[in-house]
């Protein structure tokens, strides 16, 4: 009974991950040149960046698209599925007309979570800047849950800093959570669970800031409580996770 009683001990000091969700919208490319060319690769995944999975089964995207020069651009059509670890994912492409600044931009299918019994829907985006315009990258999508850059989100060195405000319909949210996580490329070991996800949090006026300490695609993810229910897979309502995802890639200065 005592051997018994100090493994329950072990097993409930053992720490349990938190297993952040986040939805990747990864192009190709952030920066259009002459030299990269103008078609742009895109890649839609839902998983866990840091801890580089597990993957989770991407439902068909209800909304995908792009906010450009000419104003926003229905892209359902460009989606491709494919497999991943054995479950759902998609991708694009897409071909850059002019010298703009490109926001891409995901709704993708609600998720049932049952470990934490809600619906996930993670609103994500990405800007890419096609030939030096620089104009653009803070516009709005319009998203019921959005972030909005208040740095512009190319062109960032390692350790800078970016920021953005959190948006739901539109109002900025205060004190909003933002949980943030490194696109592990395999290179780094987390040494502790708290090194997963970073968490910040957002001032009064929903505006928060982190410095990015390493080279890569960094999500920032504000999960906000949806303003309606869902209904799961059993038909029951639920609470809605609302997320808004902006992602956002960081170079080494050499």
């Amino acid at each position: 009974m005592r051997q018994l009683r100090s493994i329950l001990i072990l097993i409930l000091m053992i720490p349990i991950s938190a297993q952040a969700h986040f939805q990747e919208l990864i192009p190709s490319t952030e920066i259009v040149t002459a030299d990269s060319g103008h078609l742009l690769e895109l890649q839609l995944l839902f998983t866990h960046p840091m801890e580089r999975g597990p993957v989770m089964n991407m439902g068909q995207p209800v909304r995908f698209g792009v906010l450009g020069p000419d104003g926003e651009e229905d892209l359902q059509t460009s989606l491709s599925a494919r497999e991943i670890e054995g479950k759902h994912a998609y991708a694009a492409t897409y071909r850059v007309k002019q010298p703009g600044d490109y926001v891409f931009f995901i709704e993708p299918a609600p998720y049932w979570e049952h470990a934490e019994g809600v619906m996930i829907v993670h609103y994500a985006k990405t800007i890419v800047d096609a030939y030096g315009a620089g104009t653009g990258w803070d516009a709005e999508v319009g998203l019921p849950v959005e972030i909005i850059p208040l740095t512009r989100p190319y062109g960032l060195w390692t350790g800078n800093l970016f920021s953005g405000i959190v948006k739901q319909a539109g109002e900025p949210v205060p004190f909003a959570e933002i949980e943030v996580e490194w696109r592990n490329d395999g290179s780094v070991t987390p040494p502790a669970e708290p090194f997963i996800t970073q968490v910040v949090k957002a001032d009064a006026n929903g505006v928060f800031s982190y410095a990015m300490p390493h080279a890569g695609w960094w999500g920032f993810a504000a999960l906000l409580e949806g303003r309606a229910p869902m209904q799961n897979p059993d038909g029951k309502d639920v609470p809605v996770e609302a997320g808004a995802l902006i992602w956002v890639r960081v170079r080494d200065m050499r």
